[in-house]
């Protein structure tokens, strides 16, 4: 351990940490409104900062370390952004994304989250004794810093691959997105599909092949199983069915319209039920972490214990305390613009405070037990949300038609918070195995958070305008799903009286509660397959074709996995992190065009003359040059 490291708070990671968290926010943006999943972007920023500071022959493995903090945070910000906010733009509430308002919003959650998770740290990485898997994996990466060149040649690489497919799929449009049928055999309902994406067959291989697998039977589940009983129980009662039947729609439309209306609530259930579950099973923990914060800060103001070494000094308790205390200002502010009505804005900047930290500290804990990729964001979100709901409606009445828009800004403020809790633990893990300085890397935090808000309402209206958000229209056919902002949505607006499928959400809450009795007993089996509860709610509520290249992905991560004898193969976590840097990077400049000609086939050489054949095609040599690069042996070239 080094007491007092030299070169690791530097102008030069700085300012690496800033362009890498502008650039990692603006790609985990897209992927998330794209397939409703985010990934870890610890190790691909670990990696790139050390190929550029090698390049300019300095940096330390403690400035790398910095570098990773600050541009994770971007990353993890975007995905507490894109779960929440773009809600209102699907209430219509907002026709675009108010660069002020995003920012106020984005900001104060993001910077709350790595307040709220500070107290927490000596506990839960020092004491409790946690995994915190991306925050080992980082450190190990950055020990093995000689193979930066290599990993960065993987990622450069599968980052050109992944660009130049979406810049072929959806810009010169020579393959489409999709490759789908459907049909009726004997009365039952069949549909099968799959998204062409190598994000999404990037996901499944970075998450693994139990949550692939999972996810995968959640969307089973829904397309399988709920769709076809919903057809066979309803579909000659269901006016909207029957519409369709009599306009003479096709089998897959009628399976679309049955999960858009009815079916992908069930997602809604189980999530809920998942958030709920993750803080009744870590209260005891949180309890302890805040005890062991307070009694060691108490300890450092008495003098008691002699001088605390460099690697235990954290950013002092009086500024985190104060800081949060200061925030509560612009919150109300927040909150009084909306509703104007200060006993309701009260409440509701109280409410956030004490949402915020308690799922703040459950995703901290869980950022340590399953990682950051897996951490339960959406459940927990989707738990404030619906209880926000119902104080408002106590508080305004069912006919306050702002109710749902202020339960979406305390939800928006507390998904921030809880992402950066996790990642902030994560990272904090990271430093304590290398011997970083903790109020360092949380001042990084801050720096990442900061640079991300700066940007994340214009990438938002950038592909708000070229691609649209929700469900597919004809001025937006590709759009882009955003499926965890579409049920915040309608749960919100559900309480106060648009109407929820609420049989559909108690059905999912019934198959949450299920899956957790599952895990748990695997759990005490000490098995190493478990059963997260939020892996399949997230099944449960995407659409069938993206689960299908994330469980291919899966596939693959065990294949190589096994190949390995077991072994980390970090170069395959390289080059799918490659992937999805590049497809997402190009989503988003292809959506410049669209938005500055108005016209969404402005760089379109064809017209998807062979369907999704070619891409499938594609999808086929890229998922083969992932598995040989994923089980290529430490050394070879």
């Amino acid at each position: 351990m080094q007491d007092s490291p030299a070169n690791e708070l530097t102008v030069r990671a700085v300012l690496l940490g800033v362009g890498l968290s502008v650039i990692l926010a603006g790609a985990n943006a897209y992927l998330g409104l794209f397939a409703g999943m985010t990934v870890s972007a610890s190790i691909p920023a670990a990696v790139i900062s050390m190929g550029i500071l090698a390049m300019l022959r300095k940096g330390t493995i403690l400035e790398n370390n910095m570098v990773q903090t600050a541009a994770s945070a971007g990353e993890s910000l975007a995905a507490g952004v894109i779960f929440t906010i773009p809600a209102l733009v699907l209430m219509d509430y907002w026709q675009s994304f108010d660069y002020l308002w995003v920012s106020a919003i984005a900001g104060i959650g993001g910077l709350l989250g790595v307040l709220f998770s500070i107290p927490l740290r000596r506990s839960l990485i020092v004491e409790e004794g946690l995994q915190f898997p991306e925050g080992c994996a980082t450190a190990e990466v950055l020990k093995v810093g000689q193979e930066a060149g290599r990993g960065l040649r993987n990622l450069a690489l599968a980052a050109l691959a992944g660009g130049l497919t979406k810049l072929s799929e959806t810009g010169l449009r020579l393959w489409s997105a999709t490759l789908e049928g459907a049909g009726q055999a004997g009365g039952y309902l069949f549909y099968i599909g799959t998204n062409l994406s190598p994000a999404l067959l990037s996901v499944g291989y970075i998450v693994g092949i139990n949550i692939a697998v999972l996810v995968f039977a959640g969307g089973a589940l829904s397309w399988y199983v709920a769709i076809p009983l919903y057809d066979l129980v309803a579909g000659g009662s269901d006016p909207a069915l029957v519409a369709l039947r009599e306009a003479g729609a096709g089998t897959g439309d009628i399976a679309w319209s049955i999960w858009n209306r009815e079916i992908r609530y069930l997602g809604v259930g189980a999530m809920l039920v998942g958030g709920v579950w993750a803080l009744l099973s870590m209260a005891p923990a949180i309890r302890r972490g805040v005890a062991d914060g307070i009694r060691t800060w108490k300890a450092a103001a008495g003098g008691n214990g002699g001088p605390i070494p460099s690697t235990e000094r954290d950013m002092p308790m009086p500024v985190i305390f104060g800081a949060i205390v200061a925030f509560t200002v612009p919150m109300f502010w927040l909150y009084q613009n909306v509703t104007g009505q200060v006993m309701v804005s009260l409440p509701m900047t109280v409410m956030m405070l004490v949402a915020g930290f308690l799922f703040s500290a459950v995703a901290a804990y869980m950022a340590g037990l399953v990682g950051s990729s897996n951490n339960p964001i959406s459940g927990v979100t989707i738990a404030t949300i619906l209880t926000a709901s119902l104080l408002l409606l106590g508080l305004m009445g069912s006919d306050a038609p702002l109710g749902p828009v202020a339960a979406i800004m305390i939800g928006a403020v507390v998904c921030s918070a809880a992402a950066i809790s996790g990642d902030n633990m994560q990272d904090l893990k990271t430093g304590h195995l290398l011997g970083a300085t903790p109020w360092k890397q949380q001042v990084m935090q801050f720096v990442g958070v900061i640079s991300a808000v700066l940007v994340m309402a214009p990438i938002l209206s950038l592909l708000l305008h070229a691609y649209g958000f929700g469900p597919a229209t004809e001025t937006h056919p590709n759009a882009l799903p955003a499926p965890q902002a579409t049920l915040m949505a309608a749960v919100a607006q559900g309480v106060f009286g648009a109407g929820l499928p609420w049989g559909m959400v108690a059905a999912g809450a019934a198959t949450g509660v299920v899956v957790i009795l599952v895990d748990e007993y695997l759990k005490r089996r000490s098995e190493r397959w478990r059963a997260p509860v939020l892996a399949v709610a997230v099944g449960l509520y995407l659409p069938l074709e993206l689960s299908v290249p994330i469980l291919a992905g899966g596939l693959i991560s065990e294949a190589a996995r096994r190949a390995l004898g077991g072994e980390a193969h970090r170069d395959g976590m390289l080059f799918a992190a490659g992937l999805i840097t590049g497809e997402a990077l190009v989503g988003i400049f292809l959506a410049i065009p669209i938005v500055v000609t108005g016209q969404r086939d402005v760089l379109a050489l064809a017209a998807e003359p062979l369907g999704g054949w070619p891409g499938l095609a594609v999808m086929g040599l890229l998922a083969l040059w992932l598995y040989r690069v994923a089980t290529r042996r430490e050394g070879s070239p």
